[in-house]
């Protein structure tokens, strides 16, 4: 491929607060500027809609907030845009850089790659326990990823996070895009279609966005849960890799990293956030085979 591609910038919102006007400005003024900017918006009830008029090249689309779905309302954002690349931001992603597109779509100019994901750095007030997480999961190398990794990686072959993605548009349409109807992991598992297609998913680190959570355990619990669900839906999908190897490498690098800084107290909590995530994962896992089994029987 040759030329700059397009670009076509899509942020889902709910209630974004003060942060939505920083990152707004931050998008417009990247070196690979966004032909479009699309907020799809889901009833929020803060100053959102306020923010979203002093910019008035920002197209917005508003939804109902039932009709909010994580595969189903970002393909809707798709087939609303028309850029050859069409890059997604979650409202609470800040650029780190004024270059994030720009280096966001650099590897989708190689043939066999159709979608790349960015680098998170976690915020200034973020724990310790979750700076290392963050690093463990958004390291400072970049790779591609395709289906001779999986013996290795395991199901982080097929990982792609939407808080900053890019998809080629092409690919992304001949694939037949995010699953309408999914509560999580859409772009999981998208990149194991493409991945399962022959094309590459690229982990481009120079793309940098300011992103972290700490969340509280019940949190973790329920993200997992649904997390859980999804994957063993998927599985045959994601070739019946476990995560579970994933989760014991980043609880030994983690937990190492913290115990050479002298912070017990954050292994404890470190250990108590993985147990939260392996108990969500496992009761998402469940109920699942419990519905299976209540279906066949029905």
């Amino acid at each position: 491929m040759s030329g700059r591609m397009t670009v076509s910038a899509v942020i889902p919102t709910l209630n974004a607060g003060s942060g939505l006007e920083a990152l707004l400005t931050k998008l417009e003024g990247q070196t690979l500027k966004p032909q479009e900017i699309l907020v799809i918006d889901s009833g929020s009830a803060d100053g959102t809609l306020a923010t979203l008029s002093r910019h008035p090249d920002v197209r917005v689309r508003r939804i109902d907030r039932e009709e909010f779905n994580h595969g189903g309302t970002r393909d809707l954002a798709f087939s609303l845009t028309t850029g050859e690349i069409v890059a997604f931001l979650t409202q609470d992603a800040m650029p780190a850089a004024d270059t994030l597109l720009e280096r966001l779509a650099a590897p989708l100019a190689q043939e066999k790659v159709i979608a790349a994901y960015g680098r998170q750095l976690p915020r200034e007030d973020a724990s310790p326990r979750e700076k290392l997480v963050r690093g463990f999961n958004y390291p400072e190398t970049s790779e591609v990823h395709t289906m001779a990794d999986l013996p290795e990686k395991g199901i982080r072959t097929f990982f792609l996070s939407d808080v900053c993605a890019a998809y080629r548009r092409k690919e992304y349409e001949e694939l037949g895009g995010f699953e309408k109807d999914v509560r999580t992991n859409e772009d999981m598992f998208f990149a194991a279609r493409a991945i399962r297609a022959g094309y590459g998913i690229a982990y481009a680190a120079e793309a940098e966005v300011i992103h972290s959570h700490d969340f509280s355990f019940r949190e973790q619990y329920d993200r997992n849960r649904l997390q859980g669900y999804e994957i063993v839906r998927h599985a045959a999908l994601l070739g019946n890799a476990s995560a579970s190897r994933t989760g014991m490498a980043m609880l030994k690098e983690v937990s190492g990293a913290l115990l050479r800084q002298g912070r017990i107290g954050s292994i404890f909590g470190l250990v108590m956030d993985c147990g939260a995530r392996y108990l969500g994962s496992r009761a998402g896992r469940k109920a699942y085979e419990r519905e299976n089994r209540a279906g066949r029987n029905g």
